[in-house]
C-alpha cells in the first residue's frame, strides 16, 4: 500500500458515484458507459486492497472502507486542482481579475498593473457587496476589493484604508444641517437591513448598540439602489461609508457625519494560499495606490 500510485481520474469517479449512491445517474453525470464506470471503480478498489460500495436493489451504498475513503478522495481533489491553479499561476503571467464593490476606485492600481505586465490579461469586474468570498474561491476572480464586515477564514486580509461611516437622509429630513449627529439623534429612526448577513446588519445598523439595545427593525432591501430609494421616500436613514457619495448618486439625498463609531475598512482579500507573481504586484501596487484620501495604506 505505501507505494500504491493514485490515479485522480478514478478517484472523481468515485466520489461522484458516493454522491450519487446510484451508478446509473453517476455515469450519467460524468457522461461515460455505466459498464465502463463500474469496471473503473473495481479497478480504483483494487488498487486501494479494499471495497468501496455495495449495490443494493436501490442503488449502491458505502462500505465502511468507503465512508473513511470518502473525505480523503474529496481533499486528494480539491489538493490537486489548488496545485494546478497555483502552478499557472507561479508561470509566465497570463491572466489576473480583480473584483472590487461598490464605489471602490481601483483604476489607479490596475494600470500600474498593465504597465509592468504589458503581457498580461488584468481585467477588473464589479461585484455585489455579498459576492467577494464566494467570486474568490469560484475562482471568478483573483483578488477582491471591498468593505468589511467580510467572513475572513481561508482568507488573507489586508487593510488597504479607513473610511468614516455617515449618515445618509433625505433633503428634508430633520437632521439635515446638522455639522454631526450621534447614535442618541438616530436611536428611533428604522434602518434597512439585509436577510443573509448577520455581521452586515451588526456593522451598518450598529445593532447592537454600545449600551446593549437593539437597533429599531427596518425594511429588507436586496440592493444599493432600494436602500437609497427607501431613505429618499422617507421610509429609512441608512449608515454608509463615507466614500460612497450618496448624494452624488441621487440629488434628493445628503449625508450627515457620524461621530462616535469606528469607521469602516477597505481591505484586499484573496485566497490565503495564493503566491501568483501578479498578485504579489498587485499586492504592492494596490497598497501604495489605493488610499481612498481618506486615510494611508
Amino acid at each position: 500500500m505505501a507505494d500504491t500510485d493514485l490515479d485522480l481520474r478514478l478517484v472523481r469517479y468515485f466520489v461522484v458515484v458516493a454522491e450519487q449512491l446510484h451508478f446509473g445517474r453517476a455515469a450519467e453525470a460524468l457522461r461515460i458507459a455505466q459498464p465502463s464506470l463500474s469496471r473503473q471503480i473495481r479497478r480504483l478498489e483494487k488498487e486501494l486492497g479494499a471495497r468501496l460500495l455495495d449495490r443494493t436493489p436501490q442503488g449502491s451504498r458505502l462500505t465502511e472502507a468507503g465512508e473513511v475513503f470518502l473525505p480523503h478522495a474529496r481533499a486528494l481533489l480539491r489538493t490537486a486542482t489548488r496545485a494546478a491553479s497555483q502552478t499557472r499561476a507561479a508561470a509566465e503571467p497570463s491572466r489576473f481579475v480583480i473584483g472590487y464593490t461598490s464605489n471602490l476606485i481601483v483604476t489607479p492600481a490596475v494600470r500600474e498593473l498593465r504597465h509592468r505586465y504589458p503581457d498580461a490579461d488584468v481585467r477588473a469586474v464589479h461585484l455585489d457587496w455579498n459576492e467577494p468570498r464566494t467570486a474568490l474561491f469560484d475562482h471568478r476572480v483573483d483578488v477582491v476589493i471591498a468593505r468589511l464586515p467580510l467572513p475572513t477564514d481561508e482568507l488573507e486580509v489586508t487593510v488597504l484604508y479607513e473610511e468614516p461611516r455617515v449618515l445618509v437622509v433625505p433633503l428634508d429630513h430633520r437632521l439635515v444641517g446638522k455639522e454631526s449627529v450621534t447614535l442618541d439623534d438616530i436611536a428611533d429612526e428604522p434602518l434597512p437591513r439585509v436577510s443573509e448577513d448577520a455581521a452586515w446588519n451588526a456593522f451598518w445598523r450598529i445593532d447592537p448598540r454600545p449600551d446593549g439595545s437593539r437597533a429599531p427593525e427596518g425594511p429588507l432591501v436586496r440592493a444599493l439602489e432600494d436602500k437609497f430609494e427607501l431613505i429618499a421616500a422617507g421610509q429609512a436613514v441608512a449608515i454608509v461609508p463615507g466614500g460612497m457619495g450618496a448624494d452624488r448618486l441621487r440629488p434628493d439625498l445628503t449625508t450627515v457625519p457620524l461621530h462616535g463609531i469606528e469607521p469602516s475598512h477597505v481591505v484586499l482579500a484573496t485566497r490565503v494560499d495564493d503566491r501568483s507573481r501578479l498578485l504579489a504586484a498587485f499586492r504592492k501596487v494596490a497598497r501604495a495606490l489605493l488610499t481612498g484620501g481618506t486615510g494611508t495604506a
